[in-house]
């Protein structure tokens, strides 16, 4: 994740607001089973705040019922839940903008089952604790 925060500009950079508190999630979840220290923790807290939830050119995109409902055929096509079909739904729905202004669109995440369902719907995908820098430039440069 860094190689990206180093190479891409903040306001190339969405996410979902669903998707900050998947984040925290993690790092809740980490830290309770003791596999990051607690000043680690805490730090990534404070990155997390920082570079994403309050950087103004980091653009965040609501979770609306539109999008909530627009999602819901995606949980059964690819046997998502419902936070993951509500990711998968923004992505699409994003890189169909995005391509019909020749820019394009990256999903990061490390969720198998959201990176299948994605790569079957035609996104471009980078799972950061698998890939290497060498593996993300290409992506990078599409």
């Amino acid at each position: 994740m860094n190689h990206f925060f180093r190479r891409v500009a903040r306001d190339a950079m969405m996410c979902l607001t669903l998707g900050t508190l998947e984040v925290i999630s993690i790092f809740v979840r980490k830290k309770n089973a003791s596999t990051i220290p607690h000043a680690a923790f805490n730090q990534a807290m404070t990155d997390l705040r920082s570079e994403v939830i309050d950087a103004a050119h980091f653009t965040k995109i609501p979770t609306t019922d539109s999008l909530g409902n627009a999602a819901a055929p995606l949980v059964a096509k690819h046997s998502l839940n419902a936070t993951d079909a509500v990711i998968l739904r923004s992505v699409l729905d994003l890189v169909a903008t995005l391509r019909a202004t020749g820019d394009a669109f990256v999903l990061v995440t490390s969720d198998q089952r959201l990176l299948r369902a994605a790569q079957v719907e035609g996104v471009l995908t980078c799972d950061p604790a698998m890939q290497t820098e060498n593996d993300l430039n290409p992506l990078l440069r599409a």
